[in-house]
């Protein structure tokens, strides 16, 4: 099975590539090789592979940036997702779209489920649930997969930035009043491999089981590094950012369990892990 895979230079993306499993054989594909937002480009590309499966991993995701440039977001997280979408359509592959947790406001008290009602506060937020609509309008064949906090060895993530951190200072403040489930990439890899071989189309949440704030993330990033850093926490309102961050986002797994699929392991034990790696 050949899977292609957008985004290839990006922290999902490289894990993905870098996945070796039995029966297929992944196809990175990062910026430099496809503009997304060529729509004419991207069709010759898919046309040329004709990939059984597409992971559109590809996307603007400078959340507090895409405040001020709302179109060059859309145009890389709609209209590129409606290029590779249709393309994908057109040779008869699967297509898997990235998707996030900024779908939704961040008011609510219990897990997002996907039947729950989106609600976009940001620019990244909007520009990624048109991205769904055009996955789902665009190909026959899609799914559509939620996730959150996603941290990796490659790339730029909160638990790089936090032992970045460590190596400046000796005191670190961070945010308390922000709920969620930091999601390892292999783990969201190891499932997108699983998902885009089966034929369970439709909308996921995946990301790995239990919740914390971002203060007790970034206590626990420093136990697992065995680092000593004197972390304090502060409210939102403390740390105001160009897009409003949602309060609460953590994922149901409902989705999961009723496609058959098992839900992630505890985010803690997953951040052991990644520590081991």
């Amino acid at each position: 099975m050949v899977v292609m895979v957008t985004g290839a230079g990006g922290q999902l993306g490289r894990e993905i590539v870098g996945l070796n499993l039995e029966g297929i054989r992944f196809v990175g594909i990062d910026r430099q090789a496809l503009d997304i937002t060529n729509g004419n480009q991207t069709r010759q590309v898919i046309h040329e592979l004709r990939p059984d499966a597409i992971i559109h991993a590809a996307a603007y995701t400078a959340v507090d940036k895409a405040e001020s440039e709302p179109d060059a977001a859309y145009s890389v997280n709609a209209i590129g997702t409606r290029n590779v979408a249709l393309a994908s359509d057109e040779v008869g592959a699967k297509f898997c779209y990235i998707s996030t947790d900024y779908v939704f406001d961040g008011t609510g008290t219990r897990p997002y489920e996907t039947q729950d009602a989106p609600a976009p506060r940001t620019v990244y937020g909007r520009t990624k649930l048109e991205g769904e609509r055009f996955a789902e309008e665009c190909c026959r064949r899609s799914f559509i997969v939620r996730t959150s906090w996603v941290y990796g060895k490659h790339g730029a993530n909160f638990v790089k930035t936090m032992l970045q951190l460590a190596n400046q200072r000796s005191e670190v403040t961070v945010v308390q009043d922000q709920i969620g489930s930091p999601t390892f990439t292999l783990d969201l890899a190891l499932f997108l491999a699983k998902l885009v071989v089966s034929g369970r189309f439709g909308v996921y949440h995946a990301s790995n089981t239990g919740t914390c704030s971002w203060f007790e993330f970034a206590k626990a990033i420093f136990e697992e590094a065995e680092v000593k850093m004197a972390v304090h926490p502060c409210s939102t309102e403390q740390f105001p950012r160009p897009a409003p961050r949602p309060a609460y986002s953590v994922l149901g797994h409902e989705a999961l369990l009723k496609n058959g699929f098992e839900e992630f392991r505890h985010w803690r034990d997953a951040l052991k892990d990644y520590f081991k790696r």
